[in-house]
């Protein structure tokens, strides 16, 4: 494995962890909202418009700046239709999980929901026959079994009440993120990646404006405007928690892939039971604790195995100019076109993987 080869995995891994440890703030964050007087309908929708609106600033920076707006209506059809797949499973994802929190505790929805580092790897194997290595099922079993250790800690067994409804909307969050990823590793390559997350973020803000309006909540369009009191919080959560993550995140499965992103991203609830302890006064036990060590053990472990560069799949680089890619005010290059570029060179360079 080459230095550079190393250097993005490194790097890939870094940026995983620090997506985890920004979502894993959505926890006081959406306490602290809901407090304030934030439906959670509310608090999805907002999060989303004002995370999808600050990359597009972000986008509309970078092309003052000489980059390239690729026109989504002249990417290829089945890039088009895996990035509203995408899109799809984002809302659906963030509807269920949201919904299963007011069914069932956190701690067992989150327990759903982060099956699907596991449902991950199966899904890697079966569909696209890659290899998981023995390696990467000892991380993946070491990360899952920090993760549990960390969330048992917050259940209160005999108060806790099973609700079919709220396990299964946590279960469907974990096969929708499943989609997102392995859709989003190679589904619509074309696409630039923060300009492909602020689409997900626009187009999910958008669809729960429209839920709002359908299940009787017009309040909630009006959300942090009409409780001054929250708007710090969902400009901290549409920023921090969902802007940033969502780029992140999206760039570490281009970068290092679903499996190794989906094992490191179990470092959220790590992150979010230490800062409820921090912040909300909820006891830090050191069951939790060592849960929290294994998680980071894995991560450690993942950096130490060896993964071929055939094996490691680097994102196309970034339109530098509009013909190259389809872009607004050019004509679009021709189908695998850049693709054939960066393979024919025989080698893989972080420079050939820039972040955006």
């Amino acid at each position: 494995m080459s230095s550079d080869h190393r250097r993005q995995l490194l790097l890939g891994s870094l940026i995983a962890l620090g997506s985890a440890a920004l979502f894993g703030t959505l926890g006081p964050i959406s306490r602290y909202a809901y407090a304030a007087g934030l439906t959670p309908l509310a608090f999805t929708m907002w999060r989303a418009l004002i995370g999808g609106r600050a990359l597009g600033l972000f986008v509309a920076w970078r092309a003052r700046r000489g980059s390239a707006i690729v026109d989504l209506r002249r990417i290829p059809r089945r890039e088009q239709a895996a990035l509203a797949t995408a899109a799809v499973a984002s809302m659906v994802l963030n509807l269920a999980i949201f919904s299963a929190f007011d069914r069932i505790s956190v701690a067992l929805a989150l327990l759903g929901f982060y099956t699907y580092p596991a449902l991950i790897a199966l899904a890697t194997t079966v569909f696209q026959h890659e290899s998981l290595g023995r390696g990467k099922v000892v991380a993946l079993v070491l990360a899952s079994t920090g993760m549990v250790l960390v969330l048992v800690g917050q259940l209160d067994v005999a108060g806790a009440q099973l609700d079919a409804l709220g396990v299964a909307l946590a279960l469907l969050a974990a096969s929708a993120q499943v989609v997102n990823v392995l859709v989003s590793r190679r589904g619509y390559r074309s696409v630039p990646t923060a300009e492909a997350t602020t689409t997900i973020l626009l187009s999910g803000g958008m669809a729960y404006f429209v839920l709002a309006l359908l299940v009787g909540q017009p309040a909630s369009a009006a959300g942090p405007f009409a409780v001054p009191a929250a708007l710090p919080l969902i400009l901290t959560a549409g920023i921090l928690a969902a802007a940033v993550p969502s780029l992140g995140f999206l760039t570490a499965i281009r970068w290092i892939g679903g499996v190794r992103t989906g094992i490191l991203m179990l470092f959220e609830p790590v992150v979010g039971v230490t800062l409820a302890a921090l912040l909300l006064g909820e006891a830090l036990l050191p069951l939790q604790v060592a849960g929290g060590a294994l998680v980071l053990a894995a991560g450690v472990l993942l950096q130490r195995i060896p993964e071929p560069a055939a094996a490691h799949e680097v994102p196309l680089p970034e339109p530098e100019a509009a013909a190259d890619t389809g872009a607004t005010g050019g004509p679009p290059a021709a189908p695998g076109a850049v693709v054939s570029r960066l393979r024919g060179s025989g080698t893989e360079s972080a420079e050939d993987a820039r972040l955006y």
